[in-house]
């Protein structure tokens, strides 16, 4: 099935759309046999809730899944079993709280105001052309880094300039693709030889985790002093960082990998997904000005019922 694949690559998700929909909603891809592409591709939201909910335990993401999503380490996407239950009881506790769902609006709130209104007003009376979902993604990574890390990159400004740790996850992402759709044996190969995308990733994961570690450490000496751990809020990484301590004391050094795995593991899951709706949805109002009318409608008895 890969040739039609290819011959649709400028339309691809309208050619998966019109795909899902021929075959009821569900539909399996088989790739050749040497490069490891066979899949399941599902819009029901029956079968998602099947997968990810009510029988989960009998999907395994398994070593081969593991291998392929290396730089996630040991954290949540990449974990199955106990560890997964775990680390998921751990995170929706932190998620609940409600400090951290203020800091979560407050963070979201200052990006907004400080950072894409005035890229958008900028772009707009340059009349220059934006990339869209360039700028959503620099917009998530900010605020998901300052929600888990306590940290603002400021990557999302108007010179959108880059910030090699940002670079670097997007090469980490570009290369577990790139893993996807080659044999295994071929970046296996070129991991051994360090040649390739297996190189840029080395590189980028050397750059990310420097950045991580001293995140991880900066953290750690705030929390032990009770006036700066109040000030910084309740960033997650912080947070965890409080249940290492109690469970192995300061000298926990084995456990930085875990807060490492689990703070990327985060910002994939808070970037990506909600970057990637941003932008189908402004580009879907885009095709719709009726609905974009309406919507601004909304927003203007919103205001004024704020008003009275």
């Amino acid at each position: 099935m890969l040739p039609r694949l290819l011959v649709n690559s400028s339309n691809v998700y309208e050619y998966t759309t019109r795909t899902l929909r021929n075959n009821g909603g569900t539909s399996k891809f088989k790739g050749p046999w040497f490069a490891n592409m066979d899949f399941v591709i599902t819009s029901d939201p029956r079968n998602v809730h099947h997968i990810l909910s009510d029988n989960f335990a009998n999907y395994p993401k398994g070593p081969v899944y593991k291998k392929i999503f290396e730089p996630l380490g040991d954290g949540i996407l990449n974990s199955d079993s106990e560890s997964w239950r775990a680390q998921r009881k751990m995170i929706q506790l932190f998620m609940k709280n409600n400090k951290y769902k203020e800091l979560v609006e407050k963070n979201i709130l200052q990006k907004l105001v400080q950072g894409l209104f005035p890229i958008l007003d900028h772009v707009s009376r340059k009349e220059e052309i934006v990339d869209m979902q360039d700028v959503i993604q620099r917009f998530m990574y900010d605020s998901n880094c300052m929600s888990v890390l306590g940290f603002d990159p400021n990557c999302l400004t108007i010179e959108f300039p880059e910030v090699a740790h940002a670079k670097a996850f997007d090469i980490m992402e570009e290369a577990v693709f790139y893993r996807h759709i080659v044999p295994e044996f071929y970046w296996k190969f070129q991991k051994w030889l360090q040649i390739g995308e297996e190189k840029k990733l080395s590189r980028a994961l050397q750059t990310f985790d420097q950045f991580m570690y001293k995140c991880i450490s900066t953290r750690a000496k705030t929390e032990n002093i009770v006036e700066e751990k109040e000030a910084a809020g309740f960033d997650l990484l912080t947070a965890y960082i409080k249940v290492q301590m109690k469970e192995h004391g300061n000298s926990a050094a084995s456990s930085n990998k875990f807060l490492r795995d689990t703070a990327t593991n985060l910002l994939v899951a808070g970037r990506d997904t909600p970057s990637a709706g941003l932008v189908w949805f402004f580009w879907l109002v885009a095709e719709h000005p009726l609905v974009e009318s309406k919507i601004l409608e909304e927003i203007r008895a919103a205001n004024l019922v704020k008003k009275r």
